[in-house]
């Protein structure tokens, strides 16, 4: 009698437990097959930005951890359907608890995007010296939320990259060649012809000095106690300062010798 009854609830119950069985085989197989499959095309997508150095792998390694969860979440989905839930009714809690995630984070998405933006457009690269969102400084790190400054003082400044992508960004580190400029004011009775000639000698002789595009010097002005040379000459980009400065003393000091006067404000005070 007792074997009689465990053969009925074996032949009651075999076929669930074959059945649930085989979910958790099949359910099994496909997180693997999700894992595997995740990661390949993760590696895939990485390996085509490390065999080409102009791509920035940041956001290639971004899309492919994208990529991977989105894998991983289908299968998920998969999961819940071969064990019978209902996946439809859980697509769309998914999708609205997205939505309210997305509006509780939209300035930390806006900058997610923007950081996106800037990996691909590139407007500026590691090194360069840039004036984005009101700050200035050279470019330390680019990420997909922040971008990283170094101040001229050498001060760290995290700059959120919405803010850099929804403004206008000022490169300095862009192009080879800078423009330096200098006003150098002489006395009303200087010979502006000489003046002109040591300007203009002093700072080609210097060979940071491009010969193209030529030298510019023009009196810009007649002050109230100089006549003013605005001077542009071209130079490396990385020259600028140094050059910019030690043209500012040399031309100084070459005027002195010259004899070419560089007047000064004064007062005369008249005694009744």
């Amino acid at each position: 009698m007792e074997n009689e009854q465990i053969n009925q609830f074996i032949d009651a119950y075999m076929g669930t437990v074959i059945n649930v069985g085989m979910n958790v085989l099949y359910a099994f197989v496909i997180l693997i097959a999700s894992i595997w499959i995740g990661g390949l095309v993760k590696n895939r997508i990485i390996a085509v930005a490390l065999k080409h150095e102009e791509i920035d792998d940041t956001l290639f390694t971004f899309v492919g951890s994208l990529v991977r969860y989105g894998i991983l979440a289908l299968a998920g989905v998969a999961i819940l359907g071969v064990f019978g839930l209902q996946t439809t009714s859980l697509v769309a809690l998914m999708g609205a608890a997205g939505l309210a995630v997305g509006l509780a984070l939209q300035g930390t998405l806006s900058n997610l995007a923007a950081g996106v933006m800037l990996i691909m457009f590139r407007p500026f690269k590691l090194g360069d010296y840039i004036t984005a969102a009101g700050e200035s400084g050279t470019v330390k790190a680019i990420s997909l939320f922040t971008t990283e400054l170094a101040t001229p003082d050498n001060v760290q400044v995290i700059v959120p990259n919405g803010g850099i992508w929804g403004g206008s960004v000022t490169n300095f580190s862009y192009y080879e060649t800078r423009r330096a400029e200098w006003t150098f004011g002489v006395s009303y009775g200087s010979n502006l012809a000489d003046a002109e000639k040591i300007i203009r000698d002093v700072i080609m002789a210097d060979p940071r000095a491009k010969a193209d595009p030529a030298l510019f010097i023009q009196v810009a002005t007649l002050g109230d106690f100089s006549v003013d040379f605005l001077v542009r000459a071209w130079c490396d980009r990385g020259d600028l300062f140094a050059f910019k400065t030690d043209m500012t003393r040399q031309v100084k000091e070459a005027l002195d010798t010259g004899g070419i006067d560089i007047p000064f404000p004064t007062r005369t005070l008249i005694q009744s």
